[in-house]
């Protein structure tokens, strides 16, 4: 298991609290994304070629450092995932992987 999968894991038995979101407009944006084996999205590069776990992600979407992202309350924990604009070619699921 990669350090993404354990980051992962613990986002699924920790979950998080709270719901914050600041946008930034021009900053650092999701480019690719990794599936673990079930689908489910566990690591993000960003344009900056940097590799964010899911915790990591879901932090610099609530401060305001990760554009494009919403966060919301679903299952009892907060999840990602790309705002809405009607094109499914930049959802985090249609992105390339890394």
């Amino acid at each position: 298991m990669d350090r993404f999968d354990k980051a992962y894991q613990n986002y699924l038995s920790n979950g998080s609290g709270g719901e914050t979101h600041l946008e930034n407009t021009d900053g650092m944006r999701i480019t690719a994304v990794r599936k673990n084996d079930d689908g489910d999205l566990i690591a993000f590069q960003t344009n900056t070629g940097e590799e964010l776990d899911y915790l990591q992600a879901l932090e610099a979407a609530k401060n305001g450092s990760l554009s494009g992202i919403d966060v919301f309350q679903k299952y009892g924990r907060e999840i990602i995932r790309s705002e809405p604009d009607g094109s499914k070619e930049n959802n985090l699921d249609h992105l390339p992987e890394f």
